[in-house]
């Protein structure tokens, strides 16, 4: 079984998820051009979202391969295999444009991370960054080393860029009624943990219980309400200034 954190663009039952993502790719594609890296690819699918006739340059890193729609041009698509947050051998003030969907709560040394991502950024360039927002996660993720509110999402790009726009992005009423019938599906499952082992046990003893209960219950929501599943698009999510209500941080960081 893949593991829930790489959501697939297949499974009928990801699909909230994956259309949560790729309004994050939809809205940067608006705002990049020339060099850009990637850093977390994941399965691959944004890069066909963010390469255009504005892109001169594109690369693309990840832990595990990625693999890329057979059209994009080769001849600006590269791919590194890599572990971050060392941008290993990718020589300082090179990218234009930085973009980073749901990959910061995934790296144990963030503020390196952020502290390489600035390096490779040549002056005036840009990193555009998302990750869940603490307050509306509906249980802990044993996947994520850790997740921020609001005010430590600022405050952490501060300490390395020197302009930050701090947007998020938020649902519809369609979106938010699923959110709402799968917060209501998990509370079902998490009032079993009378002695709060989510938050109590190492994060390594539940990713695998975490990643089969996550799938099962996707499924399930899916089969009881597969009209709202299925409807649900990237055009029900929106980007607007964050507070504490919004799903994901959709950050925007400047180097000068």
């Amino acid at each position: 079984m893949e593991t829930a954190e790489r959501v697939s663009m297949n499974e009928m039952a990801d699909n909230y998820v994956f259309q949560r993502h790729l309004i994050a790719y939809q809205e940067a594609a608006k705002r990049i051009s020339g060099s850009v890296i990637e850093l977390g690819s994941g399965s691959g699918y944004g890069a066909e979202v963010l390469m255009s006739d504005k892109i001169t340059q594109y690369l693309a890193l990840d832990k595990f391969p990625s693999h890329f729609a057979a059209h994009l041009d080769r001849s600006k698509l590269t791919f590194k295999q890599m572990n971050l947050p060392i941008l290993a051998g990718i020589a300082d003030n090179t990218f234009d444009y930085a973009v980073s969907f749901q990959v910061i709560e995934h790296i144990e040394d963030d503020v390196t991370f952020l502290k390489e991502i600035y390096r490779v950024l040549k002056p005036g360039g840009q990193l555009i960054l998302t990750t869940p927002n603490r307050y509306t996660s509906l249980t802990r993720n044993p996947w994520h080393i850790r997740e921020y509110i609001p005010t430590e999402m600022q405050a952490i790009l501060q300490k390395t860029f020197d302009i930050v726009d701090l947007q998020a992005v938020y649902g519809n009423e369609k979106v938010m009624a699923y959110y709402q019938k799968n917060k209501a599906a998990v509370e079902k499952i998490t009032r079993f943990d009378i002695f709060n082992l989510q938050h109590n046990l190492p994060r390594w003893m539940l990713q695998i219980p975490y990643d089969i209960l996550n799938r099962l219950n996707r499924k399930r929501l899916h089969q009881g309400n597969s009209d709202l599943t299925k409807d649900i698009k990237a055009s029900d999510f929106f980007v607007a200034p964050v507070n504490n209500d919004c799903l994901d941080y959709f950050a925007i960081a400047k180097k000068k």
